[in-house]
């Protein structure tokens, strides 16, 4: 199955990646300053903060003058825009060529995979779907794991089973050992 490329143009997400290119990294009021403080952003609250009063010389801090461009808001880096998808309903409400589909968080293996299927059969494009392939390899792992332990509580019953057996029938079970017998000083190895 080929990628499909959407229908919009990759004009709007250059003109996004020019905007982003512009905008400032906003750093946490004096955290230059102390090593306590790391450099991700925190509004600033108090006072006489100078970030917060916007003064010259500070840095600058997160405002609707930094918005994106409005035609590549809400855009996924693929191209698409993106719709929630609850159950295989909503997957009918999908434009294929300017839409993608991301499965909600909450929605449960049986449902994802129907899902799925539903989406490839009308060609739509899922965004999460490597999300879900590894819940699924982590399913598989659990069962192997399952299995597994099955088998060890297995061994241990048996362990428990030969132990609880009178030591006359252990001692009949068991092949008679060969006596070694130790070699003199005066014996030599031929």
């Amino acid at each position: 199955m080929t990628e499909k490329k959407p229908s919009l143009s990759r004009k709007e997400l250059r003109v996004r990646e020019r905007a982003k290119n512009k905008k400032p990294k906003f750093v946490r009021a004096e955290s230059w300053k102390y090593d306590r403080f790391s450099l991700s952003w925190r509004k600033p609250r108090g006072l006489d903060n100078k970030i917060r009063r916007k003064i010259k010389g500070w840095p600058p801090g997160p405002s609707m003058g930094y918005k994106g461009p409005k035609i590549a808001r809400y855009l996924h880096p693929s191209g698409y825009q993106e719709v929630i998808v609850y159950n295989v309903a909503d997957l009918s409400a999908i434009d294929a060529n300017t839409q993608a589909g991301r499965i909600a968080h909450t929605v449960g293996k049986r449902k994802r995979a129907l899902i799925i299927e539903e989406a490839k059969k009308l060609n739509i494009k899922i965004l999460n779907l490597a999300i879900s392939k590894e819940t699924e390899e982590k399913a598989e792992t659990e069962e192997g794991e399952d299995a597994e332990a099955e088998k060890e509580e297995a061994a241990k019953e048996e362990v428990k089973e030969e132990k609880k057996k009178p030591k006359k029938e252990k001692k009949a079970k068991e092949a008679p050992k060969e006596k070694k017998t130790k070699a003199k000083k005066g014996d030599k190895k031929q």
